[in-house]
């Protein structure tokens, strides 16, 4: 659970309509956007900046992209849902807020606080709905690092936004993980690692299974999870030569399969097999009890084969992870792929030209907000979730637990 300062919701139970279940919490979203500010003076603000966020996030949820959009979509919210939002953060009604009023505030808001405020929220609510949380230990939890460029977001000095992103969940390829913590990487992918490490510590990791690309198989990054109770399931490439090669000189020709599986779709077969071995003595990375050779064959619709074959480490003994396991936890590192596909398609993150001081941050977060929110409800396909969405205006704000 991420560790903030915001106190964490209490929960109380409700439902949607439409028959999807959901569990807002008594100090629901509203409430904890509250501590997201703009950097306005209160002087003069007719539109507080929890409402307007709230209006942008539940535009968010219903497949809105960009400012003009959002606004003319804020401008069909049903009377009486607007002046709830108002009345409940105490503030008078103002109407509906206009497109350059979007802009202000999503372009001048504390992204950090939001990204914050998102987490509690998150995890408020997979906690309230039964959903498996980083910190239970009936079930190995999974966090999932990876970084995303908002490719259109280039600033002044022509970087683009780069964000680095959790995505927690149970083991495996999990449809229904959310993204529970998000920090920008200062515009540099190269500085990933020590983002991670950052992000980690913010976060309880006693039971849970860290996974990454191969940027993050750092010993300092090993050293922090180890340090927190969790573990790591990391792959190895040579731009970590001697780890590489000490893995490499293994006798995998003659280590028996320790699990295989195959799966068909889009056109092709695709079998997967994995080797583990106990770790080395004089391996040059820390807390590493097994080590392993993931090895995929993949037969296309023509006939035509390829091959691709991974190593990695784990801190995980054997009696507490075996092959099966830790093919799983690596099949599960795709999983935040397909957020960031999702971001892509769905959303047209990379093809968004909105790049003024946090809004770009501020807009991907609401976007990683929309989606945790339509997989808490039970959605997880999310482009068919956002036309759902979109067909009824207060579905958005249902889904949020915004109305009431």
């Amino acid at each position: 659970m991420p560790q903030s300062a915001i106190s964490p919701p209490d929960s109380a139970s409700s439902a949607v309509a439409d028959g999807t279940s959901f569990t807002p919490s008594c100090h629901g979203l509203l409430d904890l956007l509250l501590a997201v500010g703009d950097g306005r003076c209160g002087q003069g603000r007719d539109h507080p900046v929890a409402v307007v966020l709230a209006l942008v996030a539940a535009a968010t949820v219903a497949g809105l992209k960009g400012y003009t959009a959002i606004s003319g979509w804020v401008a069909d919210v049903p009377t009486d849902i607007l002046d709830s939002l108002y009345l409940r953060v105490e503030a008078r009604p103002a109407g509906r807020p206009s497109r350059s009023t979007l802009w202000r505030v999503c372009t001048d808001t504390d992204g950090d606080v939001l990204d914050a405020v998102i987490a509690e929220w998150t995890t408020a609510q997979r906690t309230s709905t039964g959903e498996q949380v980083p910190t239970s230990s009936d079930t190995p939890a999974q966090v999932r690092l990876d970084g995303k460029t908002v490719r259109g977001a280039v600033n002044t000095d022509g970087e683009q936004l780069h964000l680095l992103s959790a995505l927690a969940g149970t083991p495996g390829p999990d449809p229904a993980a959310v993204i529970i913590a998000q920090a920008p990487t200062d515009g540099a992918k190269t500085r990933e690692p020590e983002t991670a490490r950052a992000l980690l510590e913010t976060l309880d990791l006693r039971e849970v299974t860290v996974t990454a690309d191969a940027l993050h198989t750092v010993k300092a990054t090993a050293d922090l999870i180890h340090q927190q109770g969790g573990h790591f399931v990391l792959p190895v490439k040579e731009n970590r030569a001697a780890l590489f090669a000490a893995l490499d000189a293994l006798p995998w020709a003659t280590t028996a399969i320790g699990h295989e599986s195959t799966e068909t779709g889009h056109g092709r077969s695709t079998r997967r097999t994995i080797r583990v071995l106990p770790a080395p003595p004089g391996l040059p990375f820390p807390h590493v009890n097994q080590v392993w050779l993931i090895e995929r064959y993949i037969t296309g619709s023509d006939g035509k084969q390829s091959a691709a074959a991974q190593l990695g480490v784990t801190s995980h003994p054997a009696e507490a992870a075996g092959p099966a396991e830790i093919a799983a936890f690596n099949r599960g590192q795709w999983a935040i792929e397909t957020l960031h596909f999702i971001r892509d398609t769905c959303y047209r993150e990379d093809h968004s030209r909105i790049r003024t001081r946090s809004g770009p941050r501020v807009l991907a977060s609401l976007r990683n907000l929309a989606i945790n929110a339509l997989r808490l409800a039970g959605r997880t396909n999310i482009t068919e979730a956002t036309r759902w969405a979109n067909r009824e205006m207060t579905r958005p704000f249902t889904i949020l637990g915004l109305t009431g």
